[in-house]
């Protein structure tokens, strides 16, 4: 329902300033400094490609600290050394020996002697990676709506994971030490995805948010295409090396953040900052720097958002029935990419190809998923296309299941199999792409940065499910790819209950989103 309050305004349309709230600003003020802003950061300039870029790059150390226990936590090849070991090397028969491959802590099953541990213990680092990520998301959620800010957030984000990360490879001495510490670096990156996609979006125009939220997509992806270089280069070393070689750089990257980065001109003016906004806006603005004082936006302040604290957002968006539907809708959508984004990657292992190259494929398949969504973002009606991509890696994955029963005696379905699965992940990472930018586009400024976070621990609890079901899918395949098939498919159909996004204007404050949802005609928006 639609706040039943007036739009302050009085009968002859002109603004009563003795009964002004600031919390609740009216449409016309709003679409005021809407067109100033855009006045300042349309047409998109180096300083804001420069600043976009910086901020994307977070992407890149947190697919690496997503993804990195493929390899670390991978169980190596081994041979016997005497006599008839079989397949199974908890199996070896009484006077057969066998050895590790590769050196016994290049991961760290070899390392711990885990080979024989049963699945909840192997898989509890990574478990506990993804259980980090959920709490995270949920204490720091609001932090970048409120007192935090979005430059702050990201900062202390990518800083706790690198310091994690760097941590796990000095003070890992079992596997409970090392899931602890997994579970602190997945609390610490949770929310720097989230931050850095709408600090992105927030200084460029809405001519080009959609390109500009693609750029992170990029950035993730040229992370998760690192890591399999870096774990060939780091062949015959420890496990360690792979932290490190991941965590350092992610440091190097903190402290160009905190001299080179702006914080999000909107914040600042929601926030009721008004000369940290106009200095943010002197630094990226496409407009002439003389034009930018603090009467650029008039006489009357600038819109400010509802008074939020910590967790005042998620309860602003819990008040207003619009809000939590589309935010419970958004969730259901992401928890069912989530199985698939992160289910697909650990599956590799199950299927008979290199896990070196399957995890750059994979990696590689980010790249014209992110370009579709470049290219599409600006074109597509938002809801059928996500609906559409959801749909197509529904159905791939399914056929991943029917192509393995016929993939041992065949090599040609065997790499035809690995096509599917490769498709199958294109397709779900450009609906993931589309998804995380609609979420954006579907809450205002004051609550944004939480609802995307949301979407985003929604993203992350799907994807918990995930390593179980991996490992089940090792004896009945329909288990791993055929169920991703089925989730991914039925979440992504109820993308069509939601409002259609494409070409609007950004809005600041919740009352402006339900007076431009009510312009639009949107039923769903707001009933």
């Amino acid at each position: 329902m639609a706040d039943s309050s007036p739009l302050l305004t009085n009968q002859n349309g002109e603004q009563n300033s003795n009964s002004y709230d600031y919390r609740h600003p009216t449409r016309n003020k709003n679409a005021t400094v809407n067109d100033k802003i855009e006045q300042c950061i349309g047409n998109i300039g180096l300083a804001q490609i420069i600043q976009c870029v910086l901020v994307s790059f977070a992407w890149a150390f947190d697919a690496q600290q997503t993804f990195i226990s493929i390899f670390t936590d991978a169980q190596p090849s081994w041979h016997c050394t005497t006599g008839a070991c079989g397949d199974d090397i908890c199996a070896v028969p009484e006077g057969a020996a066998w050895a590790w491959d590769a050196p016994i802590d290049s991961t760290i099953v070899s390392e711990w002697g885990l080979q024989c541990a049963n699945s909840l213990i192997t898989g509890l680092p990574a478990s506990s990676f993804l259980i980090g990520c959920v709490f995270g998301g949920l204490v720091l959620a609001t932090l970048a709506d409120s007192w935090l800010g979005r430059k702050n957030l990201l900062l202390v984000c990518t800083l706790a994971m690198s310091l994690s990360g760097i941590f796990t490879a000095l003070f890992s001495r079992n596997i409970w030490v090392y899931a602890f510490l997994r579970f602190v670096s997945g609390f610490g990156r949770a929310a720097i995805g989230t931050c850095s996609l709408v600090l992105a979006t927030e200084v460029v125009g809405k001519q080009w948010r959609g390109q500009i939220g693609v750029m992170g997509f990029v950035c993730f992806s040229l992370g998760f295409l690192s890591l399999p270089g870096i774990a060939y280069l780091n062949q015959g070393l420890s496990w360690r090396h792979m932290y490190m070689w991941t965590s350092i750089p992610a440091l190097v990257y903190c402290a160009l953040v905190i001299f080179f980065v702006k914080e999000s001109p909107r914040w600042l003016l929601i926030r009721g900052r008004r000369e940290e906004a106009m200095d943010a806006l002197k630094n990226i603005a496409t407009l002439h720097q003389s034009s930018l004082t603090l009467s650029f936006f008039g006489e009357e302040e600038a819109p400010r958002g509802d008074d939020t604290d910590v967790f005042s957002a998620m309860k602003i968006m819990v008040s207003r029935a619009w809000a939590l539907r589309r935010l419970i809708t958004v969730s259901f959508i992401s928890s069912g990419l989530g199985v698939v984004y992160y289910g697909m990657p650990l599956a590799l292992g199950n299927l008979p190809f290199n896990i070196y190259l399957s995890v750059s494929l994979n990696a590689l398949a980010e790249l014209p998923g992110s370009f579709l969504t470049f290219v599409l973002v600006n074109r597509l009606n938002r809801r059928f296309a996500v609906i559409g991509f959801t749909l197509v890696s529904g159905i791939l994955s399914v056929l991943v299941v029917v192509a393995g029963n016929f993939a041992e005696s065949n090599e040609h379905i065997m790499v035809l199999q690995v096509g599917l699965e490769i498709l199958s992940f294109l397709c779900g990472v450009s609906g993931l792409n589309l998804m995380l930018i609609f979420t954006c586009e579907l809450f205002p400024t004051c609550v944004r940065n939480s609802a995307l976070s949301m979407a985003r621990q929604a993203l992350v609890f799907g994807g918990a499910f995930a390593p179980p079901l991996v490992a089940a899918g090792r004896k009945n395949p329909f288990i791993a790819y055929g169920v991703f098939g089925v989730v991914i498919a039925i979440c992504g159909s109820f993308a069509f209950f939601l409002p259609e996004t494409r070409g609007t204007t950004l809005a600041d404050t919740m009352d402006e989103e339900e007076d431009k949802a009510q312009r639009l005609g949107s039923f769903w928006a707001t009933h």
